[in-house]
C-alpha cells in the first residue's frame, strides 16, 4: 500500500514508524527524505532566524522556492497515497493535522496513531482507524479488504484480527515506541 506519514519533526517515533511500514512491505513518503538527497522542508532553509518572523515575513515565506518545493513534494504525495498515517506528537503539529483532514476529506484510508497520554480531540472521529498500538495499524493494512468501508479488523472482544481472521497478540508484535515528552 502506498502510505503518507503524516508527523512532525519533533516526533522521534516516525522514523521508527516509517521503517517499520517499510519492514511490512508498504511503499511510504517520508517527508525526511521525501527523495533521494533530498532532507525534508525546514523554515531554517529560508532565514536561520524564521522563529522571530513577523506575519507578514511568514506570509512572504510561502512564496520562496524552497517553501514552494516542500509543499509541492509533500501535496504531491498526498495525492499520490492510499492511506494516511497521523503519528501524532506530543505537540500538535499544524501541518501533519492539515494533511490528515486534506486526506479524510478527499476520501483517503485515514489513521492516527496515538501518542502515551495523547489529549482527546472530537475531530479525530473523521479517522477510519485511531489507536495507540502500531501493531494495530499494520494488522489493519494486512487485512483483506482494508481500504473498504466499513472495515473491522478487530474480533468481538475488541482482539486484533490478523489478515487470516485468526487474533494475534497485540504485545507480541507492538513495537516498544519512545514516548516522547515535549
Amino acid at each position: 500500500m502506498k502510505i503518507y506519514v503524516a508527523s512532525s519533526w519533533r516526533e522521534d517515533r516516525q522514523p521508527i514508524v516509517v521503517a517499520q511500514l517499510r519492514e511490512a512491505g508498504h511503499d511510504v513518503y517520508d517527508f525526511r527524505n521525501p527523495e533521494e538527497g533530498n532532507h525534508g522542508f525546514a523554515w531554517s532553509a529560508i532565514d536561520p532566524d524564521w522563529m522571530s518572523w513577523t506575519s507578514s515575513d511568514f506570509v512572504e515565506a510561502l512564496s520562496h522556492p524552497a517553501a514552494e518545493e516542500g509543499f509541492r513534494l509533500d501535496f504531491c504525495a498526498m495525492q499520490w497515497c492510499d492511506v494516511c498515517l497521523l503519528v501524532c506528537p506530543m505537540t500538535p503539529g499544524r501541518s501533519s493535522h492539515l494533511e490528515l483532514g486534506w486526506c479524510a476529506g478527499a476520501g483517503k484510508f485515514s489513521i492516527v496513531l496515538l501518542q502515551p497520554g495523547q489529549r482527546p480531540e472530537l475531530m479525530y472521529k473523521m479517522a477510519d482507524l485511531v489507536t495507540p498500538h502500531l501493531s494495530a495499524v499494520l494488522a489493519t493494512l494486512t487485512w483483506p479488504g482494508a481500504l473498504e468501508r466499513p472495515i473491522s479488523p478487530f474480533g468481538p472482544k475488541g482482539e486484533v484480527l490478523g489478515a487470516d481472521g485468526m487474533p494475534f497478540p497485540v504485545d507480541a508484535i507492538d513495537v516498544d515506541l519512545p514516548h516522547v515528552k515535549p
